[in-house]
């Protein structure tokens, strides 16, 4: 089964394609097939992953899947949450994962509370239509460390110190935090439920 992935993030891309490997579907990342990226206007992951969705089977003419993830800190009422990818800009940084970390770590060099979670929620669709979208959400619940660690992963992983493992995702092999990861949950939940309902 083809199933185009709507996103051209190619950390996400990697992460997706191994997690989702045990299904044995062809994940093609919506750029190579022309899709344009969709609108992302709500406030919820499940809406936004929704959409992008919905755009990229449209316009693939194929199954979709879609991830809508951020980091959502406690002390800042779960902020930045769906607007993680462009929390730098806020405070005057370019977008990029680089001047993220560095923007939150500014505005949390008091705050005592740095228990954060990364959530990723992943949304399947047969078709553009599909009235019954498979939907899967993962947690990772973990503190915002006072300085970057580790060159694993992407996003915020370098701050997102996981005190189970006593290290930052960014510190982990691949293999250990993606079976730990927000994404990682998401993805086993969303392969049990391909498996489920569509296989």
């Amino acid at each position: 089964m083809k199933l185009v992935l709507a996103s051209n993030n190619r950390g996400k891309l990697a992460e997706l394609h191994a997690m989702l490997a045990p299904l044995g579907v062809e994940l093609i990342p919506q750029g190579t097939l022309g899709v344009p990226e969709a609108e992302e206007p709500h406030r919820t992951f499940v809406e936004n992953a929704l959409a992008k969705a919905r755009n990229a089977s449209l316009h693939a003419g194929l199954p979709a899947i879609a991830d809508d993830a951020g980091l959502c800190v406690d002390a800042f009422g779960g902020l930045p949450g769906v607007d993680t990818a462009f929390y730098a800009t806020q405070f005057g940084y370019p977008k990029g994962d680089d001047h993220n970390v560095t923007a939150l770590l500014e505005q949390m060099h008091t705050v005592g509370n740095r228990r954060a979670a990364l959530v990723s929620t992943l949304v399947a669709l047969r078709s553009p239509e599909d009235p019954e979208p498979l939907i899967a959400v993962g947690r990772a619940v973990g503190e915002i460390a006072r300085e970057p660690a580790g060159t694993n992963g992407f996003g915020f992983d370098p701050v997102m110190f996981i005190p189970a493992f006593g290290q930052t995702f960014a510190q982990l092999p691949p293999e250990v935090k993606n079976a730990h990861s927000h994404r990682g949950e998401a993805a086993r939940q969303m392969v049990q439920l391909i498996r489920e309902r569509w296989l």
